[in-house]
């Protein structure tokens, strides 16, 4: 029988308390195990695919999930599961799933569970525990994940009742999703999967007392702001990742045009604004473009937007612009100050925020400051590598660049950790939020190929390309066994130059050449993928690299590409750490072969 009941009496506009009196058809209670519960409220949720990995404390969930229209993606490694939830939820913006068992299962999400956190990628990750009777008591395969990873999650659960799965996991979500987007972990005792219960879907809105998610900042705060933008004359926006999470790219852009206010932008905001956009500088930091962190540095106004002053974008922090004020936009109340002192905080959705402040700044050109800007470029084109005679070798730099090229910049590339990385950011210019996916602040080896899974589950339609490293491949390569078993499309190129590259660039320039533990050998990529059913190729010289990425593309199924790329190059400009962000290590003038000493400034 149907369930009838009034809701609540309202207060009207005019304060009096009227009843509204309606009938509400809910549906009869039908007996469910926990088990069952997870994958009903998995559904209410909208989820499409699951990636997981199967085992006894988590066996009942399994089990129940043969009568659920849920694809489900059965890694080789629970790590792999962690990435290609992340990668998941970074291609599309929704919630990625990881599902795994206890105790090995568990702790095998660990790092993927970090590399979400500090990325701000919204996941929940579901996990099976031991029988609550037993919890405590060093059972098989017991861990408790919760303690483990409650400093590097959003929020995390224990749940040993049946009653309690559905609301436990509706809440996960609500707290993935709202506010600053994180992990949550929901671990489920096998008891609790195992119990029968009377279930009834809840669809009303989650609350949770004392969470607030959305932040309101006073409008004298705004007033403050529009003032400092008024008198700036060297402004400089700071885009961050915040503005692809919250959908600002249009007020953004609408920012910087109205103002002409030039944009400087983090390794998570690549995309967030086109490339090609004359306001665009290119990407600040350790490794972004000399003249972005030169005009940083020279700036009376940063405005930071969706951004937090990581470590590897500010440099030397007490030398850190200290001739401008600071605006910092930031729906973290935690991040503000946390770094770099901030003259104004607006705190918020960074899109509700941008639409709150552009009606009370007002349009001001700084024609001269970027013009100055510009000049800092000087031939920096000239100089790159991408435009020096390669002599029959290829150089990293050449297959991004011209990777970009053949796919006219429409790829989603999704990176492993290093100076690939780094040559992707700089090479492969990007115009469209979400084409770059790519671990930042935990920066994670092995993140690649197993995001790039995800992504591609989450956007079938799109052309999915994993740039990563010998080293960090190997990492998680058994993920290869994935891409066979589930028939996917993904191209792989990998920048193979016989070292951990990245760290042998700092033993390079800070060690005096002394590579300890960074050559690293290799399997034939190319007998590898083909030992997975898969294609494998290979590229040594910049002429046939064309040939080889057009085959790639066109070929059905998972391709690697083996790229034999000059060993010992290096990735220019750098900052060291801890030194002044002005003070780079530039690509010395003399040979296009950047084997320089000690990387010499310019």
């Amino acid at each position: 029988m149907a369930i009838s009941y009034k809701t609540e009496p309202k207060e009207t506009e005019a304060g009096a308390a009227a009843e509204n009196t309606a009938t509400v058809v809910r549906p009869d209670p039908v007996k469910r195990t926990g088990a069952q519960i997870v994958w009903e409220v998995l559904t209410q949720e909208g989820i499409d695919t699951v990636f997981g990995y199967p085992g006894g404390a988590i066996l009942p969930v399994y089990d129940a999930m043969l009568d659920y229209k849920i694809r489900h993606v059965l890694v080789r490694h629970e790590q792999g599961a962690s990435h290609m939830a992340d990668g998941y939820a970074r291609a599309t913006g929704k919630v990625g799933v990881a599902i795994a068992t206890s105790g090995p299962g568990a702790t095998n999400l660990v790092t993927g569970i970090a590399t979400a956190m500090l990325d701000s990628s919204p996941v929940v990750f579901i996990t099976g525990q031991v029988p609550s009777a037993l919890l405590g008591k060093d059972a098989f395969q017991e861990t408790d994940i919760v303690g483990i990873t409650m400093p590097i999650t959003k929020h995390n659960y224990l749940v040993t009742r049946a009653q309690d799965i559905a609301k436990t996991i509706r809440e996960a979500f609500y707290v993935a999703r709202s506010g600053r987007p994180g992990p949550v972990l929901v671990d489920i005792t096998k008891d609790a999967q195992q119990a029968t219960i009377d279930y009834v879907p809840d669809y009303s809105p989650v609350t949770l007392p004392g969470y607030r998610p959305r932040l309101e900042t006073p409008q004298r705060e705004y007033a403050m702001a529009a003032e400092l933008i008024k008198s700036a004359k060297r402004p400089v926006v700071l885009a961050g990742r915040g503005i692809i999470q919250s959908g600002a790219e249009h007020e953004l852009r609408t920012y910087i045009e109205k103002t002409q206010t030039p944009a400087a932008l983090t390794l998570h905001g690549l995309g967030c604004l086109p490339s090609q956009h004359p306001l665009n500088l290119g990407m600040m930091g350790m490794h972004g473009e000399a003249w972005v962190n030169t005009a940083i540095q020279e700036a009376d106004l940063l405005l930071a937007f969706g951004m937090r002053f990581d470590d590897r974008v500010t440099g030397n922090l007490a030398t850190y612009a200290r001739d401008a004020k600071k605006i910092h936009i930031e729906i973290d109340p935690a991040e503000v100050h946390k770094n770099v002192r901030a003259d104004v905080a607006l705190i918020g959705d960074l899109r509700e925020v941008l639409q709150r402040l552009l009606p009370v700044v007002g349009g001001k050109g700084h024609a001269d400051w970027v013009d100055h800007i510009n000049s800092l470029r000087g031939d920096s084109a000239v100089r790159d590598i991408k435009n020096l005679p390669d002599h029959g070798k290829l150089f990293a730099a050449h297959v991004i660049h011209d990777l970009h090229r053949i796919t006219k910049g429409r790829a989603v590339v999704v990176t492993d950790v290093g100076q690939h990385q780094m040559w992707e950011a700089q090479y492969y210019h990007h115009d469209t939020s979400r084409s770059l996916i790519t671990s930042g602040g935990l920066g994670t080896m092995g993140f690649a190929l197993p995001a790039a899974i995800g992504a591609r589950f989450g956007r079938p339609e799109a052309e999915i390309w994993v740039v990563a490293g010998d080293g960090g491949f190997q990492m998680t390569a058994c993920e290869l066994a994935t891409c066979a078993q589930e028939g996917i499309k993904v191209n792989i190129a990998i920048i193979n130059n016989g070292y951990l590259g990245m760290v042998r660039q700092w033993q390079e320039f800070f060690y005096k050449r002394r590579y300890a533990a960074t050559p690293i050998t290799s399997p034939d990529f190319v007998k590898l993928a083909e030992a997975h059913g898969l294609t494998g190729l290979r590229v040594e010289k910049r002429g046939e690299l064309e040939g080889v990425v057009e085959r790639a593309r066109n070929t059905p199924g998972t391709v690697i590409i083996d790229f034999r790329v000059e060993q010992e190059d290096a990735v220019y400009p750098m900052v060291p750490a801890g030194a002044d962000l002005q003070d780079m290590i530039r690509r010395p003038q003399a040979a296009p072969s950047p084997l320089a000493e000690t990387g010499a400034d310019e």
